[in-house]
């Protein structure tokens, strides 16, 4: 086997160079892991790489998440888990896959790295939060079990994460290595349950870069023995798939060194290294043992049989409209406190904090203005204020914490406002410690759920949502 489809970079549409991807396909890399790029762009280059690979199949990976549109401008931004675990509707969670998995493979994107199975257990956790269904297990089997179905329906792979689950961290992984203080029982107990129930339906589980000092002090998850072999491949008997999360993490070092272990470890895959032509003539010059190429080139084999059995379906097909996201979000939004009601020919007085530059509350603002309702920016001082916020995780950010000038914006704030209102876009989480009287929670920036959030404030719905998440 050549060392080369061990390794499946990622590209970022916009920043990779075309030439470097198509160099490395030809080189025999097992796949591409994409990020960004638009409809006809991922579909254009999915075909080029392709075209130029000597393999059979070349598997081309993302984290589709929440949809395509977590990282496609033109393509649908879906429900988070969050907002599911709020609904705790099964038949949302499918529908959520199976509209996913057509995209993707509508693309020409095959496995989607998803769901996370992590359990949203501790607030200031800065990577986890709404990725996750909530923080009883129970809830995130049972949407999860649903979720990874509509996947298989749709036809493309799946990928559990991140083993053995680290919802109950405060590092960004991205940045540097989380620690979970657990026993094995302990983790047997929590953490692990999601995982333990839903292995029989991975097809791959993707190891968190997280240290567990307790089961293994040297290693982190992802490059440990006692971790990816003895607990998931011996005493949860899974048989399928491993691969790492993004070796360019900087939770785990330097990453040649890291490959090696991971390999040994028992991954099947390195995914997304910084520099993947550095590391496959590492990987040539290594004494790699032939079962380990032997294991991945089985295991990598077996997943592209799965995915060409399912044809893929047209972009017509795929992207046709569609109710999901707006009959989701009549599920999802929870509220608490007694809502006041907006009337048509208020004015509304309105404080945005909390957006990452790519989000913003225009849409719910443009609601309020068709039943209405006037929304004006605040001017210092109001007797009922709204606050949106638009809080939300983001990788190599460190934290989930609103930034000190929009904790500052927010005090001086309430210190003029009698009445306030609160709209949490994402975060449940962000406006914790803030004494707001009214919160009202959507947990997905999709215009479907501001637009859903409008119509609740005016008295158009009702908030059938109850929080999955202890706040």
């Amino acid at each position: 086997m050549n060392p080369a489809r061990l390794v499946h970079p990622g590209f970022w549409f916009g920043k990779t160079p075309l030439e470097e991807a198509l160099a490395l396909a030809k080189r025999g890399v097992g796949g591409f892991c994409l990020y960004g790029g638009t409809r006809a762009e991922v579909a254009a280059f999915t075909a080029q790489v392709r075209s130029v690979s000597p393999l059979n199949h070349l598997l081309i990976s993302a984290d589709y998440e929440d949809g395509l549109g977590r990282w496609l401008p033109d393509a649908p931004l879906l429900p988070s888990n969050m907002a599911l675990g709020a609904a705790d509707d099964e038949n949302l969670a499918f529908e959520k896959g199976l509209l996913t998995a057509k995209q993707a493979r509508s693309l020409g994107v095959d496995w989607v790295f998803a769901p996370v199975l992590d359990l949203a257990d501790n607030p200031l956790n800065p990577i986890v939060n709404t990725r996750s269904f909530g923080e009883d297990p129970a809830r995130v089997i049972r949407l999860g079990r649903a979720f990874l179905r509509g996947l298989k329906q749709g036809g493309v792979l799946n990928s559990v994460k991140h083993f053995p689950g680290h919802g109950d961290t405060i590092t960004d992984s991205h940045l540097a290595l989380p620690v979970l203080h657990r026993s094995e029982a302990q983790l047997f107990a929590h953490e692990l349950v999601p995982f333990q129930a839903l292995l029989p339906l991975a097809d791959s589980v993707m190891l968190g870069h997280l240290a567990l000092p307790e089961l293994d002090p040297d290693h982190p998850a992802s490059l440990s023995i006692k971790i990816a072999h003895g607990l998931l491949r011996e005493k949860l008997h899974y048989s399928g798939c491993v691969l790492t999360d993004a070796l360019l993490m900087k939770a785990i070092g330097d990453e040649k060194q890291a490959a090696r272990a991971a390999l040994q470890a028992g991954a099947n895959i390195l995914l997304v290294p910084q520099d993947p032509n550095a590391l496959i003539d590492f990987l040539e010059k290594e004494s790699v043992a032939p079962e380990i190429y032997a294991r991945s080139q089985a295991v990598q084999d077996a997943l592209c049989a799965r995915v060409k059995a399912v044809p893929a379906p047209s972009q017509q097909i795929a992207f046709a409209p569609s109710d999901f996201v707006r009959n989701a979000a009549r599920k999802a939004i929870a509220a608490r406190g007694t809502l006041p009601v907006f009337k048509p020919g208020e004015t509304i007085s309105y404080l945005e904090i909390g957006t990452d530059g790519k989000t913003s509350a225009a849409p719910f603002l443009a609601a309020l203005r068709a039943h209405g309702v006037q929304p004006v920016a605040f001017n210092g001082e109001t007797e009922n204020l709204l606050i949106l916020c638009l809080r939300r995780y983001q990788a190599f950010q460190g934290k989930i914490a609103l930034e000190d000038k929009d904790e500052q914006l927010l005090r001086q704030a309430l210190a003029h406002a009698t009445h306030t209102t609160a709209v949490l876009f994402a975060s449940p989480w962000a406006l914790a410690a803030t004494p707001v009287e009214h919160l009202v929670f959507t947990f997905s920036p999709a215009p479907e759920f501001q637009q859903t959030a409008a119509e609740i404030l005016c008295g158009k719905q009702k908030a059938a949502g109850q929080l999955p998440v202890s706040l």
